[in-house]
């Protein structure tokens, strides 16, 4: 597929056709329940779940691969664990942190726990040690739920620290029955208590915290955005019902952790608006993922770019095309890809979005439009941006100006009563995410860090990352905490870390600038080693680029924007030496010209 600078009518037009069945009537009913939207009155998910049980009981709300649970008995066992969560002291405000792979029993403990207007800390299960203890600690939780499966994660973290009064409501996974010393057998224990739904449910209001997810920045370590239940159930109506036109009788694969916004918010969100039934698998496969599509017998499912490029290498079957599907949703899918996925599955509509766990404002692309983040109507402004500050370019007055359509510039998203930031945990780092007196003086805009391309006709395209954050495999990675981490090793004077463009993948690979100590060598596998055992194996880098000197910027900040030119082909980087890391045993080693033939023609993972 061309890559597409600009929307026109005719792209719309064309796109709606393509799409099937508009279900125009399921359009209209999201759209009302958005105009309709009281951010200030009694609302909430877990109100929303309550009423789906009384109104369909026998309708299936949510299946994995073990088990499945109608509307009504999903709301029965949330119940039983929302009065366990009561009398270990939780009530509305306080936080709940979940640690757990996708199971049915993790939703059903989110809902539990916002049933009682408290807030669920979406873990993830990924991180260990000081990052983990970390995230752990910015929940705040008043308890923590814990899967079986996540035994090691809970191992690595100080919970002295991090929680030193929270109870540990453990979770067998299956047939373990274990129950580690210090955690209480939460199933076992909420056995006979009452199931019906808890009083407090009642006063939940649509603009407290639901939920917080956390998001990798620029200052080294998780921060906790806050999704609030209004934002939450208008991204529920906005996207469930009015773009990707969910009805009861869909099922919603989501093969993504539900500590990702794509399947917390999007996938979850859009089944419980439509009373459908969401199908959750423990961990994404490419091998087996047509297999569980079709047994879910599937009509919609959501993904990250990565994930398709992922199901793109995987031999063809006739099966890729012998299923219910009519829509997927997601992010990242790259415009060169988009026609070959859309042809090679035979998915009517593909329904790219646009948005941030922390942000104020969704793109969906409810017409269509290949190449395109969707449609917003709410006020945003893509702006002119200076690559070498790293900031928005201001006049003489101080006041930013927007880019033409077809250029790229800087996404920034007005913040008002219609769209409100609800932010991070973190006050101050709120604040660092809002540009004020943009273009008159007073106002407040959300700066979503991100570049786009304005398509024109309220639509956009994303392009990258900037600051010091980039996406791998599907996940954000802070570059001043893979920073940290190098910086721990001796023979390291200085790093500096960004991410590198590498043909035929999603996001930017992890390569790090390393200055060594004078007289030091470099050990590739004692490095590597180092690394995976400090960092998620999505943070490790890629490539390494031993350095003679780091250049840094009037201001002292690291100059990336060579850097990242450059990239790890080391005829590129001054003669400086290059390392890959291929082999995790093997550690770091010097990259061939057989390496670089090999990512050229997509012959290598990574």
């Amino acid at each position: 597929m061309p890559v597409r600078n600009r929307v026109k009518i005719s792209d719309i037009l064309r796109g709606y056709v393509q799409r099937g069945a508009p279900r125009t009537g399921t359009a209209i009913k999201g759209l009302v329940q958005l105009a309709r939207a009281d951010r200030e009155g009694i609302d909430s998910i877990g109100l929303r779940v309550q009423r789906e049980a009384e109104k369909h009981p026998e309708r299936v709300a949510v299946r994995d691969a073990r088990r499945g649970l109608s509307y009504f008995a999903l709301n029965q066992l949330a119940n039983r664990w929302a009065h366990w969560l009561q009398q270990q002291g939780v009530g509305p405000g306080d936080g709940v942190a979940l640690l757990m792979e996708n199971r049915v029993e993790l939703l059903a403990a989110v809902i539990a726990t916002v049933k009682l207007g408290a807030v669920g800390g979406m873990l993830n299960y990924n991180q260990r040690g000081e990052v983990l203890t970390h995230s752990i600690r910015l929940v705040g939780p008043k308890a923590l739920i814990v899967g079986a499966e996540c035994a090691e994660a809970l191992e690595s973290v100080d919970l002295s620290a991090a929680a030193p009064d929270a109870p540990v409501g453990w979770l067998a996974d299956g047939d373990d029955a274990a129950v580690p010393a210090g955690a209480l057998d939460m199933d076992a224990d909420s056995a006979t208590l009452p199931a019906g739904d808890p009083d407090a449910t009642a006063d939940v209001k649509a603009a407290q915290p639901a939920f917080y997810i956390f998001t990798s920045g620029t200052t080294g370590m998780p921060k906790a955005a806050v999704m609030s239940h209004n934002r939450w159930l208008r991204a529920a109506s906005g996207v469930g019902l009015a773009s990707l036109r969910m009805r009861h009788d869909d099922v919603f694969y989501c093969p993504l952790p539900l500590y990702h916004n794509n399947a917390l918010t999007l996938a979850w969100g859009a089944t419980l608006a439509a009373g459908a039934e969401l199908y959750i698998a423990r961990k994404f496969s490419a091998s087996r993922f047509v297999d569980e599509l079709r047994e879910a017998d599937a009509t919609v499912f959501c993904y990250i770019g990565e994930l398709c490029r992922y199901l793109l290498q995987q031999p063809e079957r006739p099966e890729d095309r012998q299923h219910r599907l009519r829509a997927a949703i997601g992010n990242g899918l790259r415009p060169e890809l988009w026609d070959a996925f859309q042809q090679r599955f035979a998915i009517p509509h593909i329904n790219e979005f646009y948005g941030a766990s922390e942000g104020n404002l969704v793109f969906t692309n409810s017409f269509n439009v290949p190449g395109s983040c969707g449609f917003c109507p709410l006020s945003y402004a893509v702006v002119a941006f200076d690559h070498e500050a790293e900031q928005p370019v201001r006049d003489a007055r101080g006041h930013m100006r927007k880019v033409a359509r077809g250029e790229v510039g800087l996404l920034i998203a007005e913040v008002s009563d219609k769209a409100p930031f609800d932010g991070y945990t973190d006050a101050k780092a709120s604040e660092k995410k809002l540009l004020r007196d943009v273009f008159a003086s007073g106002d407040c805009w959300f700066d979503t860090g991100d570049l786009v391309r304005d398509m024109g006709l309220r639509h956009i395209q994303f392009i990258d990352r900037v600051g010091d954050t980039f996406r791998w495999k599907g996940e954000n990675v802070a570059t001043t905490e893979v920073e940290r981490a190098i910086d721990m090793l001796d023979e390291i004077d200085e790093s500096v870390v960004y991410g590198v463009e590498v043909p035929g993948f999603d996001g930017r690979a992890g390569m790090a600038g390393l200055l060594l100590h004078e007289g030091a060598e470099f050990d590739g596998q004692r490095v590597a080693r180092h690394l995976l055992a400090e960092l998620p194996a999505y943070a490790v880098p890629v490539f390494v680029r031993l350095m003679q000197r780091v250049e840094t910027t009037g201001t002292f900040k690291h100059r990336k924007v060579d850097l990242k030119k450059a990239g790890f082909d080391p005829a590129a980087c001054d003669g400086e030496a290059v390392y890959i890391l291929k082999d995790r045993e093997a550690g770091y080693t010097p990259i061939s010209d057989d390496d670089l033939k090999a990512l050229a023609d997509g012959r290598m993972r990574l």
